[in-house]
């Protein structure tokens, strides 16, 4: 069955449940609006298209930081965490398709490795999005996950210079992506850095790892915004729209960049990264 399974289906896959989506959020503004649908546009809409762009480059090229970078941009330009959280979630949707669809384009997708990550990662995501939708406070338990991401981040760092032995098989990968999906779903962000952090530091190629993760990363995100819609909804359109628009354009560069950077190059900045984004995250937690 696997073998019939080809990346051309992964990409259909995308592009059927991104149209599913757009129809569903059609139906729901033109049916369920009663007629008071409006989108008012203002400057902020730019500020939005460019948090939408960096976060979507940093996030194609390493594989990671897309939620935690556009987050932290929209809290720094105003926009309420209930309200940001749901706008990155269902951006997301759209600006990882697209992401994936380049990373399958530029062959850096393991068809083998893209399965055993995604089914977890997507159950994983649906019961993260459930339990901070009616149970859990996403932000006590975000500096856990962030402590840990910290050390990860100073091993990948260590790591870079040392040389690098790239293996076919790594342990514990469906665990793995249960983990990744179901702390992005409570924590605002974590797939990308969870699992392409792991997964590099086990010693995987960083591009192909990097494509995989984004690419089964639009499923993650696909499936968690259907229970956050189920639960939470949205409206803030001005925010998303800006959001995707900016990360729509950025995916293709993204992807070319995780192409053509070198692997201890990019490992580097996978652990830089890491531990500034945790290190933030610890600090505002603390003060």
């Amino acid at each position: 069955m696997t073998n019939k399974f080809t990346l051309r289906h992964i990409g259909q896959l995308i592009i059927g449940l991104k149209i599913a989506l757009v129809l569903f959020l059609a139906i729901k503004v033109l049916v369920y609006s009663d007629g008071d649908f409006s989108m008012p546009f203002d400057n902020s809409f730019f500020l939005f298209v460019a948090a939408g762009f960096l976060a979507q480059i940093i996030d194609g090229a390493l594989g990671m930081a897309y939620g935690v970078s556009c987050s932290s941009l929209l809290l720094y330009f105003g926009v309420s965490p209930a309200v940001a959280s749901a706008s990155v979630h269902t951006a997301e949707v759209f600006t990882t398709g697209v992401s994936g669809l380049s990373h399958l384009f530029m062959k850096n997708v393991n068809k083998k490795l893209f399965l055993k990550i995604v089914i977890p990662g997507v159950i994983g995501a649906v019961l993260g999005a459930w339990l901070i939708s009616d149970i859990l406070d996403g932000g006590a338990v975000k500096p856990y996950i962030s402590g840990y991401l910290l050390l990860m981040g100073v091993l990948l760092l260590i790591k870079s210079y040392k040389t690098l032995k790239p293996k076919e098989e790594v342990k514990q990968v469906s665990l793995l992506g249960l983990t990744g999906g179901f702390c992005d779903a409570i924590g605002g962000g974590g797939w990308g850095p969870i699992v392409t952090s792991n997964l590099i530091f086990q010693g995987r190629t960083p591009n192909e790892t990097v494509g995989t993760v984004n690419t089964a990363e639009f499923f993650v995100a696909f499936f968690s915004t259907g229970v956050f819609l189920f639960f939470v909804g949205i409206d803030s359109w001005q925010i998303i729209l800006g959001l995707i628009t900016g990360g729509v354009v950025a995916a293709p560069l993204g992807a070319m960049m995780a192409k053509k950077v070198k692997p201890k190059a990019l490992m580097r900045m996978v652990g830089i990264l890491v531990i500034a984004i945790s290190g933030f995250t610890i600090y505002k937690s603390l003060f």
